[in-house]
């Protein structure tokens, strides 16, 4: 089979395309065609090793040191049951799925191996596989902060990064919530963030307070440490007394089934949408991962790894 391989941490031309054996699922696995991944901002930090000194020594024992323990990197991918394994009673071949692998990672190929209580569950009937591909990654991480700030409806919401994988799916689940959302993101991205149902949206680029009174629930951070600005500083000041600051890269975000199955349920009812940016195929892994590293994408970027015969 086709897969992209990193035998080596470094810029994005380490990824090579390479044939290697196709894989076979254990007793409790399922194996995967796939037929779409996604390439990630983690994605990025694993294949190059770019980590503060704090996180060197537990990331390296993760993923290895000198190179990847696992050369196929990939978290996300959906796909179609090929095989499953004698003691796999959740799944049977001919069955539509999406994943997040946080750890395991192997989605960067044609055929992936999961075991049957992996983040794994059944993909929404009514998007594509590139579409499903676009939702775990954002979806998960955006569902995780959100109810770990313990989000309720008529709430105030902030959400800094609101254009990028996890924060244009914060915007719409806080939306699902019945929060009054206000997105920052920078000027060209602000039509999109506006699209998923932000009530109002912030320039960081132009402006450097919330607006005079604005006070906010919860404010959330979609980007973490490596972006900030003037207007990001100032936020917190506008965070109610009993509010809640939560930030993308603090703590160990849980990702579940659970939860995948409940964007399923909001993707299917029309509450839910992915937001994709490029699309290229597995043969361009590495220039998908160099636009992904300019952080300026909006929403997802999208690998197609196989053709699918179905309209699903």
């Amino acid at each position: 089979m086709k897969a992209i391989v990193c035998t080596k941490y470094g810029p994005p031309e380490v990824l090579q395309l390479q044939e290697v054996e196709k894989p076979a699922p254990k007793q409790n696995e399922v194996l995967i065609k796939n037929c779409a991944t996604a390439v990630t901002a983690s994605d990025c930090i694993i294949r190059g090793f770019k980590v503060s000194r704090s996180l060197w020594l537990p990331m390296g024992l993760a993923i290895g040191f000198t190179k990847p323990r696992k050369s196929i990197l990939g978290m996300v991918l959906a796909g179609e049951i090929e095989a499953v394994g004698k003691a796999v009673r959740r799944f049977e071949p001919g069955n539509q799925v999406y994943a997040f692998n946080i750890l395991r990672f192997g989605a960067y190929a044609e055929y992936t191996c999961l075991p049957e209580n992996s983040v794994l569950a059944a993909k929404p009937s009514n998007i594509t596989h590139e579409e499903a591909a676009a939702i775990p990654y954002g979806g998960l991480l955006a569902l995780h902060f959100l109810r770990q700030g313990q989000i309720q409806s008529g709430q105030h919401v902030l959400i800094y990064g609101a254009s990028g994988a996890v924060g244009t799916a914060a915007v719409q689940l806080a939306r699902s919530f019945g929060a009054t959302v206000t997105g920052v993101c920078s000027s060209n991205h602000v039509a999109l963030v506006q699209s998923l149902g932000a009530e109002h949206v912030l320039d960081y680029t132009k402006e450097e307070r919330t607006p005079s009174g604005a006070r906010y629930d919860l404010i959330f951070d979609a980007v973490g440490k490596a972006k900030s600005s003037p207007l990001k500083v100032q936020c917190k000041e506008a965070l109610t007394p009993k509010g809640t600051s939560l930030s993308v890269d603090e703590g160990r975000p849980e990702v579940r089934t659970e939860g995948l199955r409940f964007l399923t349920e909001l993707i299917e009812a029309g509450k839910l949408q992915a937001v994709i940016d490029r699309r290229y195929p597995l043969e361009q892994m590495a220039e998908a991962h160099r636009y992904v590293e300019t952080g300026h994408k909006q929403g997802n970027v999208v690998i197609t790894v196989a053709q699918h015969n179905h309209a699903s």
